[in-house]
């Protein structure tokens, strides 16, 4: 094992360290009142963050695009002990984010805790078939964007302000070594964050579709592996960017703070099950972000706990 290999399995092992490490009473600004919704929240990422929120005393939201798996997967929790509910939710189907959106709103006020999870994939191994890019771009980048922008208006008022935390990926890094956006002017738009508009991202993701329509991707300059999936996960951690610089003038106590994170290549249903990384370990970073005490992150990507770059 190198020294790089050394160093980042000893920082693995003091998160797991932290993890069995509970908050100080200074440290937690939640409560059972503080209502966090998570995508997706049924299998996988998305059921260990649901779990380890719950654990640490917060009432969660699970949603499932299929309400029964969703009511089986919270029994596990439920009969430990832990608050956890769960609505039924298709981020594909604006109506039903409106339903959910009226029934969070009815039932519990709103929310605090918002973590995008929800997403597809369609490529293993050394695949990098685009077949089915329109529905990896429209659940992974537009589902995303359309449940932050239906939960922004329900988010509570609270000194600790509203947390959004999007699950993305490092193979959607402008600057990756091995995964990059080969189009340098595209690249550097994308990376300005001043100058960066919705229009701007919307217009990269429909420019590589109507390149998939038209069978003229592969000489796009877009990432080579995973390439809907990785743009897919450009788009949204862009998209983190520009919505963190939108949200930083709201006042104190309606204060939101929104930020990405890669989990890993995750022992998952996404992965085929073929990743390297527990869903404890993948969770970890999501949860931490979503419950960081009296500090303004904001607009900013981690893996690890540790901010990395776009």
């Amino acid at each position: 094992m190198g020294h790089k290999e050394k160093k980042k399995d000893k920082h693995l092992q003091q998160i797991s360290l932290l993890r069995t490490i509970p908050y100080s009473d200074h440290q937690r600004w939640w409560s059972k009142e503080t209502i966090a919704v998570v995508t997706g929240g049924n299998r996988g990422i998305g059921f260990e963050i649901s779990r380890q929120l719950a654990d640490h005393g917060v009432t969660v939201i699970l949603t499932s695009r299929d309400a029964s798996v969703g009511v089986e997967s919270i029994k596990v929790l439920q009969e430990g002990g832990l608050d956890v509910h769960c609505h039924e939710l298709d981020i594909l189907d604006s109506s039903s984010i409106t339903q959910f959106s009226e029934w969070l709103k009815e039932n519990y006020g709103g929310l605090n805790i918002l973590v995008n999870n929800a997403g597809v994939n369609f490529n293993f191994g050394s695949d990098n078939s685009v077949e089915n890019a329109h529905k990896v771009i429209e659940t992974n980048y537009y589902g995303t964007k359309r449940m932050i922008e239906a939960m922004i208006p329900l988010m509570k008022v609270s000194p600790a302000g509203g947390r959004i935390v999007n699950v993305s990926s490092r193979l959607g890094r402008l600057n990756g070594k091995r995964n990059r956006l080969e189009n340098d002017a595209l690249r550097e738009q994308l990376s300005d964050v001043e100058n960066l508009t919705e229009e701007l991202i919307d217009g990269a993701v429909n420019a590589f579709l109507q390149q998939v329509d038209d069978g003229t991707w592969e000489s796009g300059g877009w990432p080579i592996r995973f390439t809907d999936y990785s743009l897919s996960k450009l788009a949204v951690n862009a998209y983190t960017r520009l919505m963190a610089k939108k949200l930083s003038d709201r006042p104190d106590g309606e204060k939101i703070f929104i930020n990405c994170y890669c989990p890993g290549w995750v022992k998952t249903a996404l992965t085929g099950y073929a990743g390297s990384v527990s869903v404890e370990q993948g969770a970890d970073t999501g949860v931490w972000l979503s419950l960081i005490p009296e500090q303004a992150i904001t607009g900013m990507f981690f893996a690890e706990r540790r901010e990395i770059n776009f």
